[in-house]
């Protein structure tokens, strides 16, 4: 089958929509973290947590219902009406001067992240079924949106308050992102064609159908992890890197860009792999992969100091001698492992590993009387581990773009198996996704008061893909046991 004649172009015009609905989207993982650390508010980790996810807790609640309206509407009417509406509170954002109203103003212009599933719905409606994966993983590469708002933002900022001198400039960053939807919903308007599935005939009740099957709340587990953790880090990487690096706001928007650009653009790459080899071998490599980079990335920047390797006395004696070097008791002598300087500098050196150093502190004095395995010197072990930047940064960089591999690849499932009603399970998908972005910045906060360090936020990540993982291994062999039964039978009597 052939592509719909102007498929491309509305391809392009979705594509170009969504990434900057996508840099609104996530506008306050800059702005918050500019604010607070420039002490215009003084607002704490736990509610910027919460400013960082309320956006996306609305894209995500309004994916549905975007979803439904283009597989009824059509996406053209819908995505210009979505560009106009949340040009609104983005404009609004600007007169905000408390939490209260910077969480409300964040509510109303989070619905751009609601963009995803209109153009899911209208762009798959344009391509046969064998390029959809393609189509979707290009319209997917949108989320390099994020990478626009954390390279650029720290820059427009710094400019729009005169090199940090005039504070409140910072109020015109969201008029400007207000005009830009504006203009953005204009163009959308003039230059597409609307287009509406078969299904658009259907009630509400038979639309939602789909919803009934427990394959699609899969998939949007699915989506929590490869999508709803990638829209977290976009945002929460930032504090990441000023807090724990101590990197000016500039450079932590640079690094959380190489995060998100790399993540977006390789979307389409997920869509073409899983087009020639299937969207679960695809999945299951970026489960496991998931599963391993969040084990190594769970390990904390650590300056540790702990009991180590001491000397006991051999037998009961008198201490004859003391020196830097030995002990002596009764004429043995103890060797002393003496403090250096090896760990005295070692942060500004480049450690992949941890390196440590052990010493021993005599604890007896000459002419002490000591007993039998009696510690005559203590034992001490220093050890650093340096979590070192820019291997930090790598990673993160790798398991981003790994989770936009998986993003296109949940997506590829959907047209497959709901080939009429991609909007409805699309926006499902979408909604659980988008939760997945508006929850984990909460529980990233939690996390950091609780245990009091940064890195916790990748625990709450090895235990989803692990949880995802087994699901879907799960599934894969009930199917094949209940593709094959009489070669389980066969191996179950050989096995007797």
């Amino acid at each position: 089958m052939n592509t719909t004649k102007g498929a491309n172009k509305i391809l392009f015009i979705n594509t170009l929509a969504f990434t900057f609905c996508f840099a609104a989207w996530l506008l306050n993982g800059i702005l918050v973290t500019f604010l607070v650390d420039n002490q215009v508010f003084n607002w704490s980790g736990v509610e910027i947590g919460w400013l960082i996810g309320i956006p996306v807790l609305t894209g995500a609640i309004f994916r549905l219902p975007a979803g439904v309206l283009t597989d009824k509407l059509g996406g053209k009417p819908v995505f210009t009406g979505l560009l106009l509406l949340c040009a609104v509170p983005m404009y609004l954002l600007s007169y905000a001067n408390d939490f209260w109203s910077f969480a409300l103003c964040s509510l109303g212009f989070g619905i751009a992240g609601a963009s995803f599933a209109v153009g899911i719905a209208f762009s798959s409606i344009w391509f046969p079924k064998e390029r959809q994966g393609v189509a979707l993983g290009i319209f997917g590469a949108g989320n390099a949106g994020a990478a626009i708002t954390t390279l650029v933002g720290p820059k427009l900022l710094d400019y729009l308050t005169d090199g940090k001198t005039n504070l409140d400039g910072w109020r015109e960053m969201p008029k400007i992102y207000a005009g830009v939807l504006v203009l953005m919903a204009v163009i959308f308007f003039l230059t597409t064609k609307n287009k509406k599935p078969a299904s658009s005939t259907k009630s509400l009740k038979g639309m939602m159908a789909p919803l009934k099957s427990i394959r699609v709340w899969r998939f949007g587990l699915y989506y929590f992890l490869v999508f709803g953790c990638f829209v977290s880090f976009a945002g929460w990487l930032v504090p990441y890197y000023t807090n724990v690096y101590a990197l000016d706001l500039a450079t932590a928007g640079l690094l959380a860009s190489c995060f998100s650009l790399p993540s977006g653009v390789i979307r389409a790459f997920g869509g073409w792999l899983s087009d020639r080899v299937g969207a679960r071998k695809v999945m299951y490599w970026v489960l496991g992969s998931s599963l391993i980079f969040s084990a190594i990335l769970i390990v904390p920047k650590m300056d540790i100091y702990a009991a180590g390797k001491g000397i006991m006395a051999k037998s009961a004696g008198t201490v004859t001698d003391v020196s830097a070097t030995y002990i002596e008791v009764n004429g043995i002598k103890y060797p002393v492992k003496s403090k250096t300087d090896k760990l005295a500098n070692v942060d500004e050196g480049f450690h992949i590993f941890p390196v440590k150093e052990s010493w021993q502190e005599v604890l007896v004095q000459k002419g002490d009387e000591v007993k039998k395995k009696q510690l005559i010197a203590k034992g001490n072990t220093h050890i650093f581990f340096q979590a070192n930047l820019w291997i930090y940064a790598i990673i993160a960089i790798i398991i981003g773009s790994i989770w936009g591999i998986g993003k296109a690849a949940v997506y590829k499932h959907i047209p497959d198996y709901f080939p009429e009603e991609v909007g409805v399970v699309g926006g499902m998908v979408g909604v659980l996704g988008g939760l997945g972005g508006f929850v984990c910045p909460i529980l990233f906060g939690y996390l950091l008061e609780g245990t009091g360090l940064w890195s916790s936020c990748w625990i709450l990540m090895l235990f989803l893909s692990a949880i995802c993982l087994i699901w879907m291994h799960r599934v894969v062999q009930k199917m094949a046991d209940k593709a094959t039964p009489q070669l389980v039978d066969k191996f179950e009597k050989e096995m007797e």
